[in-house]
């Protein structure tokens, strides 16, 4: 049988903009304007490896639009980066920052490398050589890169190290996602989950459902999808399934996240688990459940296996999980999508906290910070559910609707010069 061949996500990101221009009667020059992005950097990295030879590695860093304020997005590294995904997920941001109403645009960095086959003083070498070649780009008011897919706080502390000292002295604010120790914000390791979580809680009201006993499956066990188990898992959801890039695992009693995050940590995988059935990633997605929520990379719900989801609620906790064909279907059996724009909109905002506080050199405390993340994280939610509803679109849409307009009216107002 021949394999599905899974979309380029920038065509994908593409589609869902003229969707949004076309329901918002978009200017065709402003439309054209938003197809590509601001800057597009390609860079060279050559690394000395730790056996001695030299290693030249691949790297961007995509600028979608900054007509409501700095660049920010995330950096990925894996094997599979493309420019084509970074610029699908630069744009996404930028829909992302707009629906929860946060003044920034969107960016996405990329080196494609193999983390898991990189010591650590390696990794070391990359990053700052990469946070060089883009140095002259990013900034606080310019472009403030935080971490994606196995990237973390350490990244985050050696790019901030290299732009510090270039600079001549520190630049908390350059980055975000940095330890604590560094000026981060404690919350920022969980705040794409939390936000999910505070997604799932308002979808579960619309559809009057409550969360004790309801059933969740999380594939990807990464940051986000460890913890979103956790935040659910204590409020009452009881998760049956876990995933990482080797396989997943199933007990419809229920999992312990921490558990089953303990083994992973002992054994390097989640495979294997004691008192769970062995499943695939793409067996977890068709499971049983009232809730899914795809914390993995893109296209993993797709036209060959939207038919065969039984969740009630996608929450779309990766960006571009769900292909466009597999949205009709899924909006066709009734599914409620949370969309990955407003669902995972979590990280960038409390990113937005720790800028913050990095250029006013203040620190919140932990209840402030999650009561604020609460409530715009609803309030975000509301806005798209009522666009949903007002003009009978699905979520996905009314949040398009929603990002892209708010930029639109800022290039708008800004105008073009020279015109």
């Amino acid at each position: 049988m021949m394999e599905e061949v899974k979309p380029n996500p920038k065509d994908v990101a593409l589609q869902q903009l003229a969707i949004a221009a076309e329901h918002l009667n978009l200017d065709s020059g402003i439309h054209e304007v938003l197809k590509y992005p601001k800057r597009a950097l390609i860079v060279s990295l050559p690394v000395k490896m730790d056996n001695g030879t030299v290693k030249v590695f691949l790297g961007c860093r995509v600028q979608h639009n900054d007509a409501r304020g700095p660049f920010k997005g995330g950096i990925r590294f894996h094997p599979d980066v493309t420019l084509d995904e970074i610029t699908a997920l630069a744009m996404w941001m930028t829909w992302k920052c707009a629906v929860v109403d946060i003044p920034y645009g969107g960016a996405k960095g990329g080196v494609c490398c193999n983390p898991k086959e990189m010591s650590r003083n390696e990794l070391e070498r990359l990053t700052r050589r990469y946070t060089t070649m883009i140095l002259d780009y990013i900034g606080p008011y310019r472009d403030v890169p935080a971490p994606d897919v196995y990237t973390d706080e350490q990244t985050m502390a050696w790019m901030m190290d290299t732009y510090s000292l270039f600079k001549g002295y520190s630049v908390p604010e350059s980055v975000t996602g940095k330890p604590t120790i560094l000026g981060g914000f404690k919350l920022r390791e969980e705040s794409t989950s939390r936000g999910v979580a505070f997604c799932i809680r308002e979808a579960l009201k619309h559809r009057k459902m409550k969360a004790s006993g309801c059933t969740v499956a999380v594939q990807g066990f990464g940051s986000v999808g460890w913890n979103l188990a956790r935040i659910l898992h204590d409020d009452g959801y009881r998760v049956i399934a876990l995933s990482d890039s080797k396989g997943g695992i199933y007990n419809s009693k229920g999992l312990d996240p921490v558990k089953v995050l303990a083994y992973k940590n002992r054994t390097g995988s989640v495979m294997g688990y004691k008192d769970a059935k062995q499943v695939t990633n793409e067996e977890l997605l068709e499971l049983p459940c009232d809730i899914l929520a795809p914390a993995a990379l893109e296209n993993q719900v797709t036209k060959k296996n939207a038919g065969k989801i039984k969740a009630k609620i996608v929450a779309e906790a990766a960006n571009g999980p769900t292909t466009p064909e597999a949205d009709r279907i899924l909006n066709q059996k009734g599914v409620f999508i949370i969309p990955d724009i407003l669902a995972n909109s979590g990280g960038v905002t409390a990113s937005y906290f720790e800028w913050e506080q990095n250029l006013t050199r203040e620190h919140w405390s932990e209840k402030e910070a999650n009561a604020r993340l609460e409530r715009m994280m609803v309030k975000a939610f509301d806005d798209v559910r009522e666009i949903s509803r007002k003009q009978k679109v699905d979520m996905r849409v009314a949040a398009l609707i929603l990002g892209v307009g708010r930029v639109a009216e800022a290039i708008k107002t800004l105008g073009l010069w020279p015109s």
